[in-house]
Parts: structure tokens; C-alpha cells; sequence
């Protein structure tokens, strides 16, 4: 199975089969993820010798205005798409193979840790996975140490934050905090 023909597989949030041809897939494009990361964390780069990076492990041209402060993590790299004006700081965890979609304008906390595989509960089918794709909206904040979990969609301009585990979608304009994270208020914008 070829890179893109996995990337398109998931899309259907298959149960995932440990030691199976997609699987075995997934390990490829967690070594390649992990000599891009070395690189990117082992030693100082610029701005734009970041954006290149990333858009290599991504295998998605990143925009000019993309941020990141490293170091950062991820065991897939493919399946994540980035939006204008991104904003990454240090210490993420992108466990992408599932898929993880950020939009325009977003801003990601310290060690903010974006999961898209749940293992099987049943025992004897532990390390049988189940992929669900992350969808962040426009203009979101995610605060230091927040974790989203697989299946969640995240509404433009609504802010996670710091700490929070969120479980279930949350809706446009909205402050969710806790564990799990709950709804705390919504956002206005005066004169809108």
C-alpha cells in the first residue's frame, strides 16, 4: 500500500487491523516522519528552512505565513493540511494518521497533543486502532497542554483552553475548559 492510497482509505474510518498491510503502511510513514522531525528538532533552522521542512513531512506546500516553533512531534506527517497564517509553538504532539485539518488563522499552544486513534478496548484486539479525523476551524485557539481527541470537530473562531481534553465537537464562537472539556461561554465581538 502506497502513501496515497492509505490517505485515501482512511478517509473512511476503517477499523484498522494490527500487523495488516495498512498497518504495516503506517510504519513506513512513521519512519519517515521521525527522520523529518529529527531534523526538524535537532538543531536550529530558520523560519523558512522550518516551512520546508514541514511542508516535506506534510508532503503539503505550507504557506509563507506558517509558524512553528519546534520541536515537534508526529508519527504519521501525511495526513495533516494546514491553513494561512498557522501557528504551531513548541512541544506538539500530532498523531495524525486519522487526519488532522487546521484552518486559516489558528494558533496552537505549548504541548498541545492532536490524537486521531483510539485502540480497540477489548483486550485480544488491543492493538487493532480505529481512525477519526480532527477538524479545526478558522481563527481557533488551542491553549498550552490541551489534548483533542480522535473525531473531534473544532467551530471557527472557538478557543480550547489550556488543559482542557476535548471529547465532543465544539461549536463555533465557543470557550470549552476542562476535563472533560465543557462548555464555559460564547464569544461576542461588539459592534457584530
Amino acid at each position: 500500500m502506497t502513501t496515497t492510497q492509505y490517505l485515501k482509505w482512511v478517509k473512511q474510518r476503517p477499523y484498522l487491523q494490527a500487523g495488516s498491510e495498512v498497518h504495516e503502511c503506517m510504519h513506513r510513514m512513521a519512519d519517515e516522519a521521525r527522520r523529518i522531525t529529527a531534523r526538524i528538532n535537532g538543531e536550529y533552522h530558520t523560519a523558512e528552512e522550518l516551512r520546508h521542512l514541514f511542508s516535506k513531512l506534510t508532503g503539503k506546500e505550507v504557506s509563507e505565513d506558517f509558524g512553528l516553533f519546534p520541536p515537534f512531534y508526529t508519527d504519521c506527517g501525511k495526513n495533516i493540511t494546514v491553513g494561512r497564517h498557522v501557528f504551531i509553538n513548541s512541544g506538539c504532539c500530532f498523531q495524525d494518521q486519522g487526519g488532522i485539518s487546521i484552518g486559516d488563522d489558528t494558533l496552537i499552544g505549548h504541548q498541545v497533543v492532536l490524537a486521531t486513534l483510539n485502540h480497540d478496548l477489548l483486550p485480544s484486539r488491543r492493538a487493532n486502532m480505529f481512525p477519526a479525523p480532527i477538524v479545526i476551524g478558522k481563527g481557533v485557539w488551542i491553549g498550552a497542554h490541551a489534548t483533542v481527541l480522535p473525531g473531534v470537530t473544532i467551530g471557527d473562531h472557538a478557543v480550547v483552553a489550556a488543559g482542557a481534553v476535548v471529547t465532543k465537537d465544539v461549536p463555533a464562537n465557543t470557550v470549552v475548559a476542562g476535563v472533560p472539556a465543557k462548555r464555559i461561554k460564547e464569544i461576542t465581538e461588539p459592534g457584530i
